[in-house]
């Protein structure tokens, strides 16, 4: 089974194609067969005007008309596409929404907070994970923080803050916002097992590759810090030109460090581990589950 999911985040627009296979135990198997990513950069027209200009507008338009090109070359048959932060704050977004829907057929759903939240957790990957620890999924994108935590294998809570890479860049992360977002993590963590943090997005996932560990070792909150000083006393070209990121990355990689620091302290967090997760991952494993369910319906 093939499947495809689109996420326009506040910084970048993905595709992800995957495959789904039968694996032992009759358990399915996700093979990425293709990732795409173009930094259509929505979070800095959004969060300093309110909207998305015409000139952006026409990018999206491009960009998802590129990704029906190659979902019909990939002879792709089922997709979940969804729009993120950017796209929700936009006065100007089910517009563009429709006009996207209009000029490739393609429909996608702005989602909230909440929902991201919850496609995050889709992934399953604490299901693995013991029973005596408290896992806290940590989503940085442009534009919020998403927020996913349990403890003895039950949900306790999943949460969306405005609190975003490209916000920050803009200015507009309010202190009594950063305090709200701790309250909550303080309060919603205190009397549970130690927490260990699970991160997603793009920025730990670039972290985690500058730092040579092994695949499925953890980074400490020491390493973050240390990652934070040095990449905070470079410019962007700096940053560029020494760990060769591209623009899109080594401006938001700062603030995104700081949003996972900050998460990490205030749930007394020590180590987080980096399983190449995201959004659209969540959004394949759902979209396999719909499928499934109708197969098995018909």
């Amino acid at each position: 089974m093939r499947l495809a999911a689109i996420d326009i985040g506040s910084n970048a627009a993905r595709l992800l194609i995957t495959d789904v296979i039968t694996g032992p135990k009759s358990t399915p198997e996700f093979i990425k067969v293709a990732l795409i990513r173009v930094p259509l950069r929505l979070g800095f027209d959004v969060f300093e005007k309110g909207e998305i200009s015409p000139a952006k507008t026409e990018k999206i338009i491009k960009t998802i008309r590129s990704y029906k090109y190659l979902l019909d070359v990939y002879e792709v048959k089922h997709l979940k596409a969804c729009a993120t932060s950017a796209m929700r704050d936009a006065v100007n977004g089910e517009m563009i929404i429709k006009k996207i829907k209009e000029e490739t057929g393609i429909d996608i759903s702005i989602i909230t907070g909440q929902e991201e939240a919850s496609l995050i957790y889709e992934n399953h990957v604490a299901e693995n994970m013991t029973d005596q620890e408290s896992y806290l999924y940590i989503d940085v994108g442009g534009g919020s923080t998403e927020l996913t935590f349990f403890s003895d294998g039950k949900l306790i809570f999943k949460d969306s803050f405005n609190i975003g890479t490209i916000r920050l860049l803009k200015g507009q992360v309010s202190e009594s916002l950063w305090d709200e977002m701790k309250n909550f993590i303080k309060t919603k963590t205190k009397g549970h097992h130690h927490v260990t943090a699970i991160g997603s997005g793009g920025n730990i996932n670039k972290i985690f590759s500058l730092s040579k560990r092994k695949e499925g070792k953890p980074l400490s909150l020491d390493s973050l810090r240390e990652y934070y000083k040095e990449f905070n006393t470079l410019s962007v070209a700096q940053r560029m030109s020494l760990y060769k990121l591209r623009e899109d990355r080594a401006d938001v990689i700062v603030p995104a460090l700081l949003i996972y620091i900050n998460v990490m302290r205030w749930s007394d967090t020590e180590e987080i581990f980096v399983p190449k997760i995201g959004l659209a991952d969540g959004l394949i494993h759902t979209l396999y589950e719909e499928v499934r369910l109708k197969e098995v319906e018909v």
